[in-house]
């Protein structure tokens, strides 16, 4: 972070209470610098039963900014983030795919509906994640994290280009074990709380209990692939995604979800040590978003879940559009609706993301 370039812009940070935004402030505070501080209020319901831990996100972000001797406003984004972002992924599991709501929290809300309530009045909009920027040729690309593990360009590969002009990433350089450091030798509130797990914004909200309150519960059988033989029921298509083995509950195992029929409502599982159904090595997919510039280069590498490796692949433009992707290995659970990230081939510069289609 260049004090030079932030001369004289108008700053925003988005403070959750986790200790990553906390030291971005700490980091502008360094620098001489008070940003005013936002707080994205999401949560359930004020009259919801579910265990949030939204209230204690504010008291942490509220102890963070007065510390820091910046203004800390809460803007509601309630509405916005269950008519859109709880749209997208119903949407998409009724329809039997494998949604990613933290990929477009950051599109709809953190870098959309903020930004139309607050954001637009500021220069930058800062955030904890773990991915950097960079100007290459006079463009501005999305770049990847040192930090293989925490690195989060594939829950921003979905942004728009003018969402990406204005983000700043102010810890994307550091690894998380140096992130921690600060945050105890500054003595942080927060330093030692945990990550937070699961789906952004919905604190201890178990996934699947969120699915579950919008789409509710629809059986159907669950059959071996290679015999069609019954194996049990499941309580609706929706609660499993392709290649996941643990939680489908049937003895005899292990079993892993391979397919799914929609139609029939069937769930297909196989048995064994991983089997080769449960592996893809070429894949469609489509609407190919691009941050920053076209493809220069067919060869690539690429991610379709949040794991540190990076997979080589090559790209087979298709007539009707979107592309194949020829995997160099299979790869275990591809699955329609997940996001296939894009990278050059040194994993650096991120393209963007297309959904797999299968």
């Amino acid at each position: 972070m260049n004090i030079e370039e932030l001369q004289g812009k108008k700053i925003a940070v988005l403070l959750s209470g986790g200790v990553d935004s906390s030291v971005v402030v700490y980091e502008f505070n360094r620098l001489g610098l008070h940003p005013d501080c936002f707080y994205i209020k999401i949560g359930p319901e004020e009259n919801e039963e579910w265990d949030c831990s939204s209230e204690e996100d504010l008291e942490m972000a509220t102890a963070v900014a007065k510390r820091f001797g910046c203004k800390l406003e809460v803007v509601d984004c309630h509405k916005e983030y269950w008519e859109q972002v709880t749209r997208y992924t119903m949407d998409k599991v009724k329809a039997g795919f494998t949604p990613n709501p933290d990929v477009m929290c950051n599109r709809l809300i953190k870098f959309g509906a903020f930004h139309e309530k607050r954001g637009h009045e500021y220069d930058l909009i800062a955030t904890g994640h773990y991915a950097q920027t960079e100007w290459i040729e006079g463009k501005k690309w999305l770049v990847t994290s040192p930090d293989p593990v925490k690195d989060q360009t594939d829950f921003l590969a979905q942004i728009y280009d003018w969402q990406l002009q204005k983000a700043l990433f102010p810890i994307g350089h550091y690894q998380k074990g140096e992130v921690r450091e600060i945050a105890e030798r500054e003595r942080l509130i927060n330093a030692k709380r945990k990550d937070s797990q699961g789906i952004c914004f919905l604190g201890k909200i178990n996934y699947n209990d969120y699915i579950r309150r919008f789409l509710g519960e629809n059986p159907g059988e669950v059959l071996e692939l290679e015999t069609e033989k019954k194996i049990g029921m499941h309580r609706g298509l929706w609660f499993h995604t392709i290649g996941q083995r643990h939680g489908l509950g049937f003895g005899g195992g292990p079993w892993y979800a391979v397919k799914k029929d929609v139609a029939r409502n069937v769930l297909y599982v196989s048995k064994g040590y991983e089997p080769a159904t449960a592996y893809k090595q070429t894949f469609k997919v489509s609407d190919l978003h691009l941050l920053t510039a076209p493809l220069d280069d067919l060869d690539i590498r690429f991610k379709i879940r949040h794991t540190p490796e990076y997979h080589r692949a090559r790209l087979e433009p298709l007539a009707e559009g979107g592309y194949m992707v020829h995997a160099e290995t299979p790869m275990q659970g591809v699955a329609p609706g997940q996001f296939c990230v894009i990278y050059d081939k040194d994993h650096h510069r991120c393209f963007g993301s297309a959904e797999i289609s299968w």
